[in-house]
């Protein structure tokens, strides 16, 4: 499943439209608690957060992610989206819930990471 595929299937707004969105999803991760990510974040990772701050796009990108997913329609500050677009790091916002889009990646069998 790639970035482009996910959002597809969750009908989330890509954030960072300027950011490749075929890179591959190889596992699934949510937690809010950025130090427990920074120790758990894998390469090809999509991480389900409510976490918008700039914080998260430099957790992201040190693992090497292909994305950030936002539940419930959560915007992120602008100066985090802009961080995101220089760091080619895509950031979707989705209408369901954190619950729900797991779901989604659970039933497309992304594992959860290792």
């Amino acid at each position: 499943m790639t970035v482009h595929d996910l959002a597809l299937a969750i009908s989330a707004r890509n954030l960072t439209p300027e950011v490749d969105d075929s890179k591959e999803i190889t596992c699934a991760y949510t937690c809010d608690l950025l130090s427990w990510v920074m120790s758990h974040g894998e390469e090809g990772m999509a991480w389900v957060t409510v976490q918008t701050h700039m914080n998260v796009i430099a957790v992201a990108v040190l693992a090497d992610m292909a994305c950030v997913v936002l539940p419930e329609e959560i915007d992120m500050e602008e100066e985090s989206l802009k961080k995101a677009i220089d760091e080619g790091m895509c950031v979707l916002s989705s209408p369901l819930t954190g619950y729900e889009i797991c779901g989604v990646l659970h039933a497309h069998q992304v594992p959860a990471h290792a």
